[in-house]
């Protein structure tokens, strides 16, 4: 399913003082474009007066632009009214009439970041952006919105106008007939002989490095960029005995003994050059097993003699199969649910085919052993 065959077409813009980015934008895209690409839906994101202006400009009976533009070139029906015109609000809901300052830089980058996320969850939609209005932090930041949450199909674009016809409150779209107006300047102009071009802005998407709670649950701005920079950066693991703690995509994860036993024993196997390893038989206990693991134990529970000896004695026969499985899999739920999709690299791996031997493949000068400041990392 391409851009144009989605079923669901969504034109989002945003605008400040210029509601003639819509007519333009849709202008370029249904009637100007070599291949047509006809929204079935707008929504306008801006301020309380973009909105009024929008308001008045676009969807009043005169002028009406937007109703005039599907008049002029046949278009079929697009929704969009008053309640697709959405607009950012301060801490109290109010709409805020500009964004001026930090806070509100803040809020705006939130909200734009969280409206394209519930747009983007419908797969059988497809989403063209432009960021043509508004101050260029709202550009800025749908731009960026789309970048997190964009999927193949969705598009992003900047709409040109010619000379002299570009910021001219009386310009909305190159007309299929004669129309004169008075151009910013004071000079006169014929609506006919505008052109009106798209530019076409590539985005690098990072939607598939996003923690599945941010595509799915509510998102602030910063904390879905933290997650695609978790899912970029290059893999880097710490473990810290004293403290009991890694450090993994610039995260610290707290880890009970038994799993960071677990880890470091194949850290260790990693920084040694040692060969994968197969895991103990499923219903025979392997006491090779049972002692490279409580060797990697006793180092982490150095003088907690009764924990020590309850795991000894729950290996004094060795380690079998499922005691393997069920702490590699407690390790794994502990890594994802910290580190979302920039754990995969931190992971166990199996080898991906039969006989499964286990190993760590991060890069051997990406592992390290030592104490982790923990009083500035957030866990």
């Amino acid at each position: 399913m391409t851009d144009a065959t989605c079923p669901r077409r969504i034109l989002l813009a945003v605008t400040g003082l210029s509601p003639q980015v819509v007519t333009e934008t849709l202008y370029a895209l249904a009637v100007g474009a070599e291949t047509p690409w006809i929204p079935t839906e707008i929504h306008l994101f801006t301020t309380a007066e973009g909105r009024r202006r929008a308001e008045l400009a676009l969807l009043s009976d005169a002028p009406g632009w937007f109703a005039r533009l599907r008049r002029d070139y046949g278009l079929p029906p697009i929704t969009f009214d008053a309640d697709h015109i959405h607009c950012v609000t301060d801490a109290h809901g109010a709409p805020l009439d500009d964004i001026r300052s930090p806070a509100d830089n803040e809020r705006l980058a939130d909200w734009l970041t969280e409206q394209v996320r519930q747009l983007t969850l419908d797969e059988s939609s497809a989403i063209h952006a432009s960021i043509a209005g508004g101050r260029k932090t709202m550009g800025f930041y749908l731009g960026y919105a789309l970048s997190l949450y964009g999927r193949p199909q969705d598009r992003l674009s900047h709409v040109l106008v010619n000379e002299p016809f570009e910021s001219s409150w009386n310009f909305f779209y190159p007309t299929p007939y004669s129309q004169v107006i008075e151009t910013r300047d004071g000079a006169l102009a014929d609506t006919r002989e505008a052109r009106v071009t798209l530019a076409r802005i590539p985005f690098v998407r990072l939607r598939d490095g996003l923690d599945e709670s941010l595509l799915q649950g509510r998102a602030r701005f910063s904390a879905a960029v933290a997650s695609a920079q978790r899912a970029l950066q290059p893999p880097e693991l710490t473990i810290d005995r004293e403290n009991q703690c890694i450090r993994a995509a610039g995260q610290r994860v707290r880890l009970p003994p038994r799993e960071l036993a677990f880890y470091s024993l194949f850290a260790e196997r990693l920084l040694a050059g040692a060969d994968p390893l197969p895991a103990p038989p499923k219903d025979a206990p392997d006491r090779d097993w049972a002692a490279r693991f409580l060797d990697q134990y006793r180092r982490l529970r150095d003088g907690e003699l009764d924990d020590t000896e309850r795991t000894e004695q729950a290996l004094q026969r060795g380690m079998d199969g499922e005691y393997f499985s069920t702490t590699k899999s407690k390790l794994h739920q502990r890594l994802r649910r910290a580190l979302g999709k920039a754990a995969t690299p931190y992971l166990i791996d199996d080898g991906g085919s039969r006989p499964r031997r286990y190993r760590l493949t991060l890069p051997r000068e990406a592992v390290r052993f030592g104490r982790i400041d923990t009083e500035s990392d957030p866990q």
